[in-house]
């Protein structure tokens, strides 16, 4: 089983002692985004879990916690964002050059192949024109050569209620650069240039658009193979079914929650309405098995101490 925590939200930059809290107990509970009455155990102990893969813009929080989560048998590795946009578009993300030392920090302590470098997503605008991308890109990547191996690009997608939250940002212009195939090309020709340069390989994430002519190959963020190379496994995965048709990852449990995210990107597709993410973040308990709520009410069978993964509903 594959821990992702998480797409949906940033569980190291805000829940990290209620994940090691989890991780403590040996389980926690989730509930199904569109059905919030089906609830499942998760199994968190060291011998039910192959790797955890982790998604943030801050793991500041848990790097306390890393050397007792090596010493507990648990294998993990990070995707991590810095992108450098503007504080219009990324009001509270940490400032490039702190979130540039944390990362170092980060390599040095779990090594440069259990962290990769996402430059993502790539959103297109009159705040970050073409060269303003080739700009960002190339001063990130040549402070990050020698600390990571991996950069993983995609470009933003244009839900109905990113945009509500787009068109929020005064002034602001964007457009979808994969409708512009040639531009589209010309980035990634630049870019794959500048990853080179830096020692790095260059993926994409969940792109339809076809970049592997210019050197972007097709990446799994969840992904058996550098699973199985990183710690020594045989994991033979699948696609996992509930991801989009474009995202190569394999099956993975995703123990995060959507609208719980206190970055305030304006184009996360997670995290789409920042008064309800404040409200999730107030109902959070450290010491409860669930992110947001506590469990009263919950079928006592749940909260056993004993290994118990599976749905009851």
């Amino acid at each position: 089983m594959i821990i992702s925590a998480s797409r949906r939200t940033d569980i190291p930059a805000f829940y990290s002692e209620w994940f090691i809290n989890r991780i403590r107990a040996g389980f926690l509970l989730t509930r199904n985004p569109f059905n919030y009455n089906q609830i499942s155990r998760v199994s968190l102990l060291p011998e039910d879990v192959d790797a955890i893969v982790f998604w943030t813009r801050n793991p500041t929080k848990l790097l306390p916690h890393i050397d007792e989560l090596t010493q507990l048998g648990y294998r993990f590795y990070f995707q991590f964002t810095i992108t450098g946009y503007p504080r219009a578009l990324d009001p509270k993300t940490l400032n490039p050059h702190k979130a540039l030392d944390i990362f170092k920090q980060l390599a040095a302590k779990i090594g440069k192949d259990k962290v990769i470098w996402r430059y993502d997503p790539i959103l297109f605008s009159n705040l970050l024109p073409f060269k303003e991308h080739i700009r960002l890109f190339s001063k990130l990547a040549r402070e990050l050569e020698g600390h990571t191996e991996r950069a993983v690009i995609s470009f933003a997608d244009f839900y109905q209620k990113t945009e509500k939250n787009l068109k929020t940002v005064d002034s602001l212009i964007y457009s979808d650069i994969t409708q512009n195939q040639d531009l589209c090309m010309l980035l990634a020709e630049k870019l794959v240039a500048i990853a080179y340069q830096h020692g790095l390989s260059i993926f994409s994430c969940a792109e339809n658009i076809e970049l592997a002519q210019k050197g972007v190959q097709h990446g799994k963020c969840i992904d058996e193979a550098l699973i199985n190379s990183l710690f020594g496994l045989q994991l033979a995965g699948s696609k996992d079914p509930g991801q989009r048709e474009a995202c190569g990852c394999v099956k993975s449990i995703d123990i995060g929650v959507y609208n719980t995210c206190l970055h305030g990107c304006k184009y996360c597709y997670a995290t789409f309405n920042s008064t309800q993410a404040n409200k999730n973040f107030k109902k959070h308990d450290p010491d409860s098995p669930f992110l947001v709520g506590n469990a009263d009410n919950i079928d006592p069978r749940f909260l056993e101490p004993t290994i118990f993964q599976q749905n009851l509903f």
